[in-house]
């Protein structure tokens, strides 16, 4: 069986284009001889649809390209879709074509409600097991989170099923990939059956989608894997009948640095085109946040749509200033300057009075952050250009950072970036060839809003704090448990009343990519008004 796991990058809500790409991939997998195409989760309409499922009309349009994607198909194809039932209930489901027409349909059963996903808010659950014979064998059709329930591959095995097929919309987050795949080697060994593993590719809002598509042989092998975070087509030949395979196409994993860097680049460039954009632009301070974001962002669109501002201020070192346009010389991006005391000033002179005889304080450094938020707006409503919020998730988590300042801006790639992190992505960036200076790398960070300012200042060492916050942030572990794994107790009851205290700032930031098992927004849901206190 000549197997063709369609790696697609569809858009959300897009019926129309996302059937053209299925149409697409399938032509091509026929052309190679393909006995069964494999198409992903929710295909038609892309995933997750979310409050689209709403509109009835939404639906009624999925249903319809189904069917006339049913009626052109040549060779059988697996496909996701929605499915509605004559109550009107939702299904994520799975359409099974050929001849000419639906075959099959199986709705998922096991819906995921957890960090990202919110399937139980629109679906039903499936209630039956579909294993069919399909080219002399007993094969089983499953969608994403089914067959990361060991249960549910362990009752198809039973029900005589040879080969699963497994359709999915799995996110990523770092590391996700090699745990997933050891995930479904696991079922294929535990249970005698081959699984083929087809996933979604590509960025939607904050979530990005790895592909990495696989098909492993009964003894754990993987003897196919579609490359990562880039459309593909792959294909591999199985025999249900037999237990082990040669290795086929196996494409690389890729390291922990170069994957996170993958993901940041495609999420921001399809975020980008499919919102219709085609140019951004960030403000260049010479320090490494905006030396990354700048990085990734010529990365994924091409530095002729990548704009640089440099808004220096009376507090902006030489040095600072000149590594801004060292960088921008070797991204090969255009810049403006735009320096900031003019406007600085006149604000000064006109709160002078309602400040008269009060010192001087974190007002005044705000103050410069929102002209340069104002001066990047200005810049994106005049040229349609989208500003790149620069924050990191060091910052972000803590308050260190200027609502309607620093903060503004249409996509933040490293929302979810811890500082530490940030340094490692830059170095590795440079291991392909320096983009980055490094004096920007190597000097101590500073938002330079007042005279020798340095962030450490204000926060505790980047490797000492991005450990508390991974412990109360992303594992939810209490501050007695961070204590106890040898943390300053007065640091940590610090660090968590920051983090508590910035919830609303987050809550107006803008989307940002995941790339952690817990990122700001659907992974975490910490109300406002809150009292608990740690």
């Amino acid at each position: 069986m000549r197997l063709a796991l369609a790696q697609v990058d569809p858009t959300v809500g897009d019926i129309e284009g996302n059937t053209a790409l299925a149409r697409d991939a399938i032509a091509r997998a026929a052309v190679a001889g393909a006995d069964l195409v494999l198409l992903p989760e929710l295909m038609l309409t892309g995933y997750p649809p979310e409050d689209l499922l709403a509109k009835p009309h939404f639906v009624s349009r999925d249903l319809a390209a189904l069917e006339g994607l049913a009626a052109e198909c040549t060779v059988p194809v697996l496909v996701g879709f929605v499915d509605r039932d004559k109550a009107g209930h939702l299904y994520n489901a799975a359409a099974l074509l050929g001849g000419g027409r639906i075959q099959h349909v199986y709705h998922k059963r096991d819906l995921p409600n957890y960090g990202v996903f919110d399937e139980e808010r629109y679906f039903e659950p499936g209630g039956l097991d579909l294993v069919l014979e399909f080219g002399g064998s007993k094969v089983a059709l499953t969608v994403c989170e089914d067959i990361w329930i060991s249960e549910t591959v362990s009752r198809l095995a039973g029900e005589g099923a040879r080969l699963v097929l497994n359709i999915s919309a799995s996110p990523f987050h770092a590391g996700k990939g090699v745990a997933r795949e050891e995930m479904l080697c696991s079922r294929a060994r535990d249970n005698g059956v081959w699984v083929a593993y087809c996933n979604l590719v590509g960025g939607q809002d904050e979530l990005v989608f790895d592909g990495r598509s696989a098909v492993i042989a009964p003894d754990g092998t993987v003897v196919g894997r579609a490359a990562s975070f880039t459309d593909d087509l792959l294909f591999v030949q199985v025999d249900p009948n037999v237990g082990s395979a040669p290795e086929q196409r196996v494409e690389p994993m890729g390291d922990a640095d170069e994957e996170v860097y993958a993901a940041l680049t495609l999420g921001l460039r399809d975020y980008i085109h499919k919102n219709g954009f085609s140019d951004v632009v960030l403000g260049l301070s010479g320090g490494i946040d905006s030396a990354l974001t700048a990085a990734i962002a010529v990365d994924a669109l091409g530095a002729q749509h990548v704009h640089g501002a440099l808004m220096p201020s009376r507090y902006s070192s030489a040095g600072s200033i000149e590594d801004a346009q060292t960088l921008a010389a070797m991204l090969g991006i255009d810049t403006l300057q735009l320096p900031i005391e003019a406007p600085f000033s006149a604000l000064l002179e006109t709160l002078e009075p309602a400040f008269k005889g009060l010192a001087t304080d974190v007002t005044e450094e705000n103050l410069q952050a929102r002209v340069r938020g104002t001066l990047l707006m200005a810049l994106s409503n005049k040229f349609g250009w989208l500003v790149l919020a620069t924050g990191n998730k060091s910052e972000l988590s803590v308050g260190y950072s200027t609502l309607y300042g620093d903060m503004v801006g249409g996509f933040a790639p490293l929302k979810d970036v811890f500082k530490t992190r940030v340094y490692r992505l830059a170095r590795w960036r440079n291991s392909l060839g320096q983009v980055i200076p490094d004096a920007s790398i190597t000097k101590p960070p500073s938002a330079e809003l007042r005279a020798d300012q340095v962030d450490q200042d204000s926060l505790p060492p980047y490797d000492v704090l991005d450990e508390v916050l991974t412990s109360y942030v992303e594992l939810d572990r209490s501050p007695e448990d961070i204590v106890a794994d040898g943390h300053d107790p007065a640091l940590v009851a610090r660090v968590i009343r920051m983090v508590d205290a910035a919830e609303y700032k987050r809550r107006q930031g803008p989307l940002g990519i995941k790339i952690s098992p817990k990122a700001f927004g659907k992974d975490r849901r910490v109300p406002v008004t809150n009292r608990f206190g740690g």
